[in-house]
């Protein structure tokens, strides 16, 4: 293979990887460079799926099954001129998509990101809502949630010939009745097919596989039921939005072969997967004190002690208790795998390995392993961070401002928010429609605030805000904006809706210079707001 290549920050980088890989395969045909081809194809779609564009994945996805079955037979290239020019078809298709798929003319926030060289990707702001007849008021009520938040609807009918130029965040299908039938798929697929980077959204399917399965090969992304939806429907769109590049995978490789590690690096660097290599397995202790890893792939046989009597010894340590553990091996023996999983090991691969199924089980290993420790850090009424995520998090902010340029406004500015009288609404019209007031302020500040601000609950009704690489003032304009904003948002109940208010106090880095501190100053400023009379902001002094 040829070397590690350099991380690629934009689509049209991924692309001109792709593309290149392709070319040099079809004018010297190696195996070596198909699966070089093969493992651009799968960096794609990883790509794409992060951005939560599920479209677009499913073309990459097809032309990587169609290289994987290429791929099976090494002796086989370079393959037939008509597979190369059916691939060659599927390329050209996918590269057309995200053409089309690109929004244009997008709106910026009120207060403009930092900005950031690997997110290339902005979301547009459209939603399409697709009703039948019989459907009107919960389209209605869609509309009108959705719009107050900032997103541009566009109402069709179902079978509409000629959908709206403008390239939508997600389709809503409002069906008329629970079953859909082949007229519903028909559409369904048309849609898809001219919004290859939308997400699709069937509300009213009923609960069961069959047809949630029959919706999905139409082009369906997920299936909601009628109960409830409009709460997952507004959770699900305010997560499509964001767009933040997260933090970058990183591998702990424990190998005392230098080709094998050599070999092992190069294919996960092309997947933009960070590692760190050691050779010792007496030194692991202290590589994961310095190294947070997300996973371990480690050689069964090295020097000393093996990989088993290594993942034995990490296995009685709680903080490397639930941390995935990968064994590459040219162990062939069943009996010692087996041995090998039952005493602490996550997987067994192998050698010598195919590079995309190395990529694809690493990446797959960690994003379940993130998705757990993730979920300890949510709350579960709101989805937004908790109290321990938060105050990690501003930490980390604040760590990040003290550094040396490392804020472009050498500004941190942190809010404490408090639904006004929220007890005498909780008593008033019941615990129920408190909990949707407390929803509705954590979607309104997930859809005013960037992805690169932190958003968390910091307990009952009371939520924590902090706005870096923007002035003090800047982030004061855009807390009273919300604030004006949430006093405007009706909360619908039983007997009509009701309006709640909010106050706020602010404080500063560096006039507070640690997060304790930053705290503190906030909530003596949010004090005082309450004593002034509520439904105001304050900044510490």
């Amino acid at each position: 293979m040829t070397s590690v290549q350099q991380p690629l920050h934009s689509i049209e980088d991924r692309l001109r990887g792709l593309r290149c890989c392709w070319d040099r395969y079809v004018a010297q045909g190696s195996l070596e460079q198909f699966i070089e081809f093969t493992v651009a194809i799968n960096s794609l779609a990883e790509y794409f799926n992060r951005l939560r564009l599920p479209g677009l994945v499913r073309l990459c996805e097809g032309l990587e099954n169609a290289a994987l079955t290429q791929l099976g037979n090494e002796t086989s290239h370079p393959i037939a001129p008509q597979h190369i020019a059916s691939l060659q078809r599927q390329i050209e298709a996918l590269f057309g998509s995200v053409q089309t798929s690109r929004p244009v003319n997008v709106e910026r926030r009120t207060h403009e990101p930092a900005p950031v060289s690997d997110i290339d990707w902005i979301k547009p702001r459209s939603v399409w809502i697709i009703a039948a007849s019989g459907q009107r008021e919960l389209a209605q009520t869609l509309r009108g949630k959705l719009q107050f938040f900032g997103f541009k609807i566009f109402e069709l009918e179902w079978s509409a010939e000629n959908p709206p130029e403008d390239i939508p965040l997600a389709v809503l299908f409002l069906p008329q009745s629970v079953q859909a039938g082949p007229m519903e798929f028909a559409y369904i697929t048309k849609i898809r097919t001219c919004c290859p980077a939308s997400q699709l959204i069937y509300l009213g399917e009923q609960a069961s596989i069959e047809p949630i399965v029959m919706l999905m090969r139409a082009g369906i992304d997920s299936a909601m039921p009628a109960d409830q939806q409009s709460l997952m429907v507004l959770n699900c769109i305010f997560d499509l939005v964001k767009t933040g590049q997260p933090e970058k995978y990183r591998v702990l490789v424990v190998e005392d072969s230098r080709v094998a590690t050599a070999v092992v690096q190069r294919t996960l660097s092309q997947h933009g997967i960070d590692t760190y290599a050691i050779s010792e397995p007496a030194k692991l202790l202290e590589a994961l004190e310095s190294y947070r890893s997300d996973l371990i792939l480690m050689d069964m046989y090295m020097p000393r002690f093996n990989g088993v009597e290594a993942t034995r010894v990490l296995r009685q340590m709680p903080a490397y208790h639930a941390l995935p553990i990968v064994y590459l091996s040219g162990e062939s023996a069943v009996a010692m795998q087996v041995e090998a999983l039952r005493l602490g090991g996550d997987q067994f691969l192998s050698k010598p390995f195919n590079p995309v199924l190395l990529a694809a089980v690493v990446k797959s290993k960690i994003e379940r392993y993130r998705d757990t420790q993730r979920s300890t850090r949510l709350d579960g009424l709101t989805g937004l961070i908790n109290h321990t995520g938060a105050k990690s998090g501003l930490k980390a902010l604040v760590e990040r401002a003290a550094q040396n340029g490392g804020l472009t406004h050498g500004s941190l500015t942190v809010a404490m928010i408090d639904i006004d009288h929220f007890k005498s609404i909780n008593d008033t019209y019941g615990h129920p429609v408190g909990d949707q007031v407390i929803r509705g302020l954590a979607w309104l500040l997930k859809a005013r605030l960037r992805t690169v601000d932190l958003i968390g609950r910091y307990g009952g009704e009371e939520f924590i805000v902090a706005l870096p690489d923007v002035t003090p003032e800047q982030a004061g304009a855009v807390i009273d904006r919300i604030r004006a904003d949430f006093s405007a948002l009706p909360h619908a109940h039983p007997h009509g809706v009701l309006h709640a208010n909010f106050s706020a106090g602010m404080a500063s880095f560096p006039t507070y210079d640690t997060e304790a501190a930053l705290i503190e100053a906030a909530d003596g400023a949010l004090l005082q707001a309450k004593r002034l009379g509520r439904n105001r902001v304050e900044v510490a002094s």
